[in-house]
């Protein structure tokens, strides 16, 4: 892809969720679009950056160490989405803004031993496919790391993340992301401490519009914004 192309997806995109946001009444300002750069070069981050975005997400924790020194002093918020490694959580604690991918109690208290001080926004990846390689908790044991987790000094669960069965036809997913959405509700009552829960991580290039009509907040859009990932 044409780094010129970059902006103008961005902005095609930012259109998409206006759109759907004012369809069904919601303020777009609610919506924060995470581009997805993993596998992308530095330069493709950058063009995006200089067209105003600054959220993103990388899927692999040793990419993401490589590419933060890039952007050293600049306005850039760092999403780690992908599986976690408990050995290499120590590589990025101390410089990632959010993390989406945290399934198990050892990851949140890894990243809080790691951190150096560093404020680190976590989500909860709940299991809403049934498909294994999706990862995830099983949302019947979802309530148990929410009640350990309430103690953190830098690390926030601050909400949900949930990974929809890739379709061609977004509605056949859209009970998935009700389902996360009913487990965001249910479990309000958790909130105590450093669980505030108030994010919804749901919602990728292909679906993202009926994930923000059941409740996203945040979508995370990759190939719509940077094209075909590029596979190793």
């Amino acid at each position: 892809m044409e780094k010129s192309q970059i902006c103008e997806n961005i902005e095609k995109v930012k259109g998409k969720i206006e759109s759907t946001c004012k369809k069904i009444g919601r303020d777009s300002s609610g919506v924060m679009l995470v581009a997805v750069s993993k596998t992308k070069p530095v330069s493709y981050i950058q063009e995006a950056l200089n067209c105003g975005q600054v959220e993103f997400g990388e899927n692999r924790m040793q990419e993401l160490e490589d590419k933060i020194p890039e952007f050293d002093g600049k306005k850039i918020s760092w999403h780690m989405i992908g599986n976690l490694q408990t050995n290499k959580i120590k590589l990025i604690a101390d410089k990632v803004n959010w993390v989406h991918s945290i399934e198990k109690l050892k990851y949140l208290k890894e990243f809080e031993k790691r951190s150096n001080g560093n404020k680190i926004n976590a989500l909860i990846q709940v299991n809403i496919s049934g498909e294994k390689q999706k990862g995830g908790v099983e949302p019947e044991d979802l309530a148990q790391i929410l009640e350990s987790a309430t103690n953190f000094e830098n690390v926030t669960v601050c909400g949900l993340m949930g990974m929809a069965t890739f379709t061609d036809d977004p509605e056949d997913v859209r009970h998935e992301f009700k389902l996360l959405k009913n487990l965001f509700d249910e479990h309000q009552e958790f909130n105590s401490g450093s669980v505030k829960l108030r994010e919804l991580s749901m919602g990728m290039s292909n679906d993202m519009e009926v994930a923000i009509e059941e409740g996203a907040t945040m979508v995370r859009v990759g190939s719509e914004i940077f094209g075909a990932r590029n596979y190793d």
